[in-house]
């Protein structure tokens, strides 16, 4: 086993949580320089913004997504998309006939 490879400096930190105030102590290296006191004893201190206590996934509080309004989007761009091909198909046609009957002016001209 390579020497000197892992950490050497774990000790106790305590990790809060700013969202509802729950802390977790834990053994870390995480390097803080604020510190709290629990039970007469003094560890240092790391804030983390969101844990396991205040993720809506841990929590069971999912928001619900307007995921109806995504479908509408969805499928009024899909008719969009379908009436602009519907377009440019009868506008292919269209031209189409307009050369068949320049070409067959000329073949009667001649």
């Amino acid at each position: 086993m390579k020497k000197d490879l892992h950490p050497a400096n774990y000790r106790p930190v305590v990790f809060q949580d700013l969202n509802n105030g729950t802390t977790y102590l834990t053994k870390s290296t995480v390097a803080t320089e604020e510190t709290i006191t629990i039970d007469g004893t003094e560890y240092p201190l790391v804030k983390v913004h969101i844990s396991s206590s205040s993720h809506p996934f841990f929590t069971g509080e999912e928001r619900i997504i307007d995921i109806e309004g995504r479908v509408d989007k969805f499928k009024a761009r899909a008719a969009a998309g379908e009436a602009a091909k519907e377009k440019r198909a009868a506008a292919a046609q269209k031209q189409a006939k307009r050369a068949a009957a320049k070409a067959a002016k000329a073949a009667d001209q001649e």
